[in-house]
């Protein structure tokens, strides 16, 4: 094997948003950069042209269905392409399709790797046994600290098999010195933000774990301090068909006299112009991230961010009030805490701007140091190697 360019297979149900769909196109550029080959099975999505583009090849597949027939039929299926395609390895990013490529990496004796992108909840033995799924993997890469001690309490993971790989942020996409002027007014058009407006950003699906709720009761809480005259909130993110949930945003933030400060703006492409765009974003997460990825490409567009205490922001943000002034990144906050939410974006607000200039550029410095791209995509390369005795990892891998 190691004198062969190995085929990686990777598994995912859609190609829309997200940091698991993000990576699955990351890696699928790293192994063809290394000179292996990389087949994707997804039902599609917005990114399929970017994927296409890495030169890994796309197969159309139902990799979401969750119907237990459908799964073990599908198993059959990749088994079929596994031994077809001469697939080296497969690596799984989602649950339900993680069962079905579990079934074929056994029936094709082929090595089968998962990523432990969420941290699911488990309200019943039942869901406990679906999600175990992504510990099964003859390694587990979880991708942040904290998902890696949720593995070992939940499933009694051996330390030998988990990788802590965090999420990458490529800092070349992600700098503001390549981010256009026009870019970001754009952007603010979009938002239809004045360009002597502030942002306050939230950048996240519409669902309710992520906070939205408690971004607009922050942002009542400021009004009724009289600190909003030219601050607008914006919650950008698509709905997902949540459109009962969003409604009940709209409502809330009416209710509240907000009308003229908060923006439902739904998804964003540009998130490397939003995140210049914007005075200080907020991760407002009121359950644990897995690892919250709004908030490393915030750091690393220098703009000063808030997040929750809770899950994996504990490991990206260097918040105030626990980390000094002088090496602070941003601020951490408890979840579900609108008045504590208000506070430190009232402090962000306030601070004088040669002090917002060194809060960015240690945000951007600490993450290009911790959590780049490249180090994802070597980290990543590593295991297959490990497993396959290959060499993908050797050549320099691009950013």
């Amino acid at each position: 094997m190691a004198d062969k360019l190995p085929t990686i297979l990777q598994i995912i149900p859609e190609l829309d948003t997200g940091g698991a769909e993000l990576s699955t196109i990351e890696i699928a550029d790293a192994v063809q950069s290394a000179g292996g080959r990389c087949i994707v099975l997804t039902e599609g999505g917005r990114l399929v042209q970017r994927l296409r583009d890495t030169g890994a090849e796309v197969h159309f597949f139902p990799a979401a269905t969750k119907n237990p027939l459908r799964l073990l039929w599908n198993a059959q299926r990749i088994a079929s392409l596994v031994r077809r395609e001469h697939v080296s390895l497969i690596h799984a990013r989602s649950r339900a399709p993680a069962w079905s490529a579990l079934l074929a990496a056994r029936r094709a004796g082929v090595p089968f790797v998962t990523t432990y992108h969420g941290a699911y909840s488990e309200k019943s033995d039942l869901k406990r046994a679906y999600n175990s799924i992504m510990a099964r993997g003859d390694v587990v890469i979880a991708n942040s600290h904290y998902t890696a001690d949720l593995i070992r309490m939940r499933y009694g993971t051996p330390r030998a098999k988990l990788r802590v790989i965090y999420r990458g942020v490529d800092g070349r996409l992600f700098d503001p010195v390549n981010v256009a002027a026009d870019r970001v007014a754009a952007v603010r058009r979009r938002w239809g933000v004045t360009d002597k407006q502030r942002v306050v950003l939230h950048a996240a699906r519409l669902t309710p774990w992520k906070g939205q709720p408690s971004v607009i009761a922050a942002a009542e809480v400021l009004l009724k301090r009289e600190l909003l005259d030219d601050v607008i909130f914006v919650l950008a993110g698509d709905a997902q068909g949540r459109s009962a949930y969003r409604a009940s945003l709209v409502k809330q933030a009416e209710e509240a006299g907000l009308a003229d400060h908060v923006r439902l703006v739904g998804h964003e492409d540009d998130m490397a112009a939003a995140f210049r765009a914007s005075h200080v974003a907020v991760v407002a997460s009121v359950e644990p991230e897995a690892f919250g990825r709004a908030a490393t490409e915030a750091q690393v567009m220098a703009t000063p961010v808030i997040a929750t205490d809770i899950g994996a922001p504990p490991e990206t943000v260097l918040g105030r009030p626990g980390v000094p002034p002088t090496r602070a990144t941003g601020w951490l906050v408890p979840p579900d805490d609108p008045q504590s939410l208000a506070g430190a974006i009232a402090e962000a607000l306030s601070m004088p701007g040669t002090d917002r200039t060194r809060m960015g550029e240690r945000a951007r410095a600490h993450v290009l140091e911790s959590f780049s791209l490249r180090q994802m995509k070597q980290q990543t390369l590593q295991v297959y190697d490990e497993l396959l005795g290959t060499k993908l990892a050797a050549p320099a891998v691009p950013a």
